[in-house]
């Protein structure tokens, strides 16, 4: 059953944004590259995005499928918009859409 795992937040300081999430919480990061930083709980984890070309503008619930193809071509079924297609990252693949809204989330299959 698809799932939300996993929310990102833009951050334009990182820094200051681990710091404070780790304080806060005692939730301990992990850096992906110079920009990017997540709890790595397999629950639903934090990421943090500090490149803001890449950045959501508002927090970005991801949603956890098996078959990314499929779960695509729901999406385009059900009247939502690609907004960024599918692209790999460091623990899978993922695409963005826009819910009927204009609501942005993002789905993934991990791999």
């Amino acid at each position: 059953m698809p799932r939300i795992n996993f929310i990102e937040l833009p951050a334009s300081d990182l820094g200051a944004a681990r710091t404070f999430y780790s304080a806060v919480f005692g939730w301990e990061l992990t850096d992906f590259g110079p920009s990017y930083s997540s709890t790595t709980t397999g629950n639903v984890d934090l990421g943090l995005q500090g490149d803001m070309t890449e950045a959501p503008k508002m927090p970005l619930p991801v949603v956890l499928v098996d078959d990314i193809e499929a779960a695509q071509a729901s999406v385009a079924d059900a009247g939502g918009t690609i907004s960024k297609p599918v692209f790999a990252f460091p623990g899978g693949r993922r695409f963005h859409f826009l819910d009927p809204n204009g609501v942005e989330l993002a789905i993934m299959q991990p791999g």
